[in-house]
């Protein structure tokens, strides 16, 4: 698999009072990209709940913060997925600015996403189609 990317602006409620993106929302651009990775492959989340009673949730994440990201700047969030197990996925993501002439690694981050039975909560293996559409630079 190619590593995917989406691109993404920060807004001022993405930033604390000096200007600089707050911790927590790299998570939730990390987030928007596997999603977005996701239904790049045809894959939507929620009707993946109603025919299959699976969700996905995060388990882990090591994330190390490089260099702040600002009000106003256009980032680039990237996705690949490293491994795949019967009934987790994990992946390396980066969040980048870009400029015209330049990109910057500003965040990175390994996340691992467990498949759930929706009701139970527990494990259970990950849906056979979403398999084959998903490979791995394992």
């Amino acid at each position: 698999m190619e590593t995917f990317s989406w691109p993404v602006r920060v807004y001022y409620e993405d930033t604390d009072s000096g200007g600089v993106v707050y911790y927590a929302n790299y998570l939730r651009f990390m987030e928007r990209a596997r999603t977005e990775w996701l239904r790049s492959l045809g894959i939507e989340q929620d009707q993946v709940r109603e025919q299959d009673g699976v969700i996905f949730a995060v388990t882990h994440v090591d994330v190390d913060y490089l260099k702040p990201a600002r009000f106003n700047d256009s980032l680039k969030v990237t996705v690949k997925l490293t491994a795949r197990g019967r009934a987790s996925l994990t992946f390396e993501q980066q969040v980048l600015r870009q400029t015209a002439d330049d990109e910057t690694e500003l965040c990175r981050g390994h996340i691992k996403i467990a498949c759930l039975n929706a009701e139970r909560l527990r494990p259970r293996p990950i849906p056979e189609y979403i398999n084959t559409e998903i490979t791995c630079v394992c």
